[in-house]
């Protein structure tokens, strides 16, 4: 009876997600007939909608609506089969409005419903808007989490709704803004939505189109990093605008706000600004972003690798992209790899991609109070030494005592992390020409969800199949934070 139970509640929400993915895709399917891009652009949304109302009605016959019940063993099932079903289902314009294969298509939609943002796609200043859009419409969707999106309709479970937001573990850990949990969905979504539009005005005032502005915030507050152009960010420069500097530090801005707890960002609306200053990880966020901005803008200066430019540019430059990593929206005004950025400089994003953006934030990574814990776990071991054998030192952070079992948590998903880069980094050294240094920024890349890595997006798109379908399981591992996939290849799981 409990395993029906576990089928009949997947099936179920399955279904409810399929159906609002196939309402949404209408969406960019309205703006390619506005457009007037061509039937084979029409029809790879108009297919793809119909194929989510087809694939909701079949997997809605067999449910039970009244026989639904969530525990935290198939919300994570469901947290994994979701993020999986909307890439199948977001990948199909790809496959017939460029005719990508079936392995480009997933991994750029994995990537954009994971809001990683690395891309396979070459040539995307020549590609039609309404495939633009909906790259950037599915890392805005996949900002807070899709799961979270279709909650506020789904009211079948009533208090267990909580395992399935859960779910998505890098947001276990905060308390919620109210204790309904719709009214939490709503809060963040709110909050989330009034920056994307208040991003979007601002750009557009200084002079981006609707378009350009739009679909930009989309990306830099979903921390996604999709840009409608080849060189990010950089084109605007490039591109002659006006304004770009501004337009370069308002992207900065928003990206560090998709890059901060959005509790706090309720906090802060409420008129609570002391737990938000006093809060350790805003704190910590904040020092990495100000210590390594001027390390990196330093040995630029020192090493004189940028003579040709102004401090302000070197600053901006480099706070743009200390940005960029640390929140993992991977957008660029200067490419990484360049000569622009010494090796040490290089040595640093490697880190900022493993550590990430805020836990309850947009971003990817694996989160900087997790780095908190550990450090003060360290930190209590080695006062250990010099203390008596009795002396209990708790990890606390502010001012809360961190449990065992956290602990351990923390522990085992910073170790398992540690094993998929490894594996990921084997497996690309083996199948390609790249160098140990490019494989594993590759990976580092893919379970950090964070989008750039030290080779170039052409040689990423020339990869094997194979590298392509590890970087597939390390973006969506990344993104749901390990446990869920490792459940769903579990077989107990689906037998218990």
């Amino acid at each position: 009876m409990y395993r029906y139970k576990k089928y009949n509640t997947i099936f179920y929400y399955l279904s409810s997600l399929s159906l609002i993915l196939g309402i949404i895709i209408i969406i960019p399917l309205i703006l390619s007939f506005y457009l007037n891009e061509g039937n084979q652009i029409y029809r790879s949304f108009y297919y793809t909608s119909l194929i989510s109302f087809f694939a909701s009605i079949l997997m809605r016959l067999p449910t039970n609506k009244d026989k639904i019940y969530i525990d935290l063993t198939t919300a994570m099932l469901l947290c994994s089969l979701g993020w999986i079903i909307v890439s199948l289902l977001g990948s199909i314009p790809f496959i017939i409005a460029l005719n990508k294969s079936f392995i480009d298509a997933f991994f750029e939609a994995v990537s954009g419903f994971t809001t990683t943002g690395i891309t396979v796609f070459v040539n995307l200043d020549t590609m039609p808007k309404s495939i633009l859009f909906w790259r950037s419409l599915m890392q805005l969707l996949g900002g807070l989490g899709i799961l979270t999106f279709f909650l506020l309709i789904s009211t079948r479970s009533k208090g267990q709704i909580w395992q399935l937001f859960s779910a998505e573990s890098h947001k276990i850990n905060v308390s919620r803004p109210v204790p309904n949990i719709f009214k939490t969905v709503k809060i963040l979504w709110s909050i989330y939505l009034g920056f994307i539009f208040l991003e979007t005005l601002i750009l557009m005032a200084l002079g981006l189109s609707a378009f350009d502005a739009l679909t930009h915030s989309f990306t830099s507050l979903s921390t996604g990093g999709f840009s409608a152009y080849n060189e990010s960010i950089g084109s605007f420069a490039q591109l002659g605008f006006q304004n770009y500097i501004l337009i370069e530090y308002v992207i900065i801005i928003f990206m560090f706000l998709g890059g901060v707890n959005f509790l706090l960002h309720f906090r802060l609306f409420t008129g609570n600004y002391r737990e938000v200053i006093n809060n350790t990880e805003f704190k910590t966020f904040v020092k990495i972003i100000f210590y390594s901005t001027s390390i990196i803008t330093g040995l630029i200066i020192i090493l004189n690798t940028a003579a040709e430019i102004s401090a302000e540019e070197i600053f901006r430059k480099v706070l743009f992209q200390v940005v960029s990593i640390i929140t993992t929206t991977g957008f660029g005004t200067q490419n990484i790899n360049s000569e622009f950025f010494p090796a040490a400089s290089r040595q640093i994003f490697l880190v900022f991609m493993l550590i990430g953006g805020c836990v309850g934030s947009t971003a990817g990574g694996f989160k900087i109070m997790r780095i908190n814990i550990l450090s003060r776990l360290f930190k209590g071991e080695v006062k250990k030494i010099y203390l008596p054998e009795r002396a209990v030192l708790p990890v606390t952070i502010d001012k809360k005592i961190i449990s065992s079992k956290e602990i351990n948590k923390v522990s085992g998903i910073f170790l398992i992390w540690l094993i998929f880069i490894l594996i990921g980094g084997l497996i690309t050294s083996i199948f390609s020409d790249l160098n140990g240094w490019q494989a594993y920024s590759g990976m580092f890349s893919a379970v950090g969800n964070i989008g750039p890595f030290f080779f170039s997006v052409p040689k990423m798109a020339s990869l094997s199949p194979v590298i392509k379908f590890t970087y597939i399981i390390g973006m969506l591992a990344g993104r749901l934070e390990i446990f869920p996939i490792i459940i769903l290849l579990s077989r107990k799981a689906w037998k218990a």
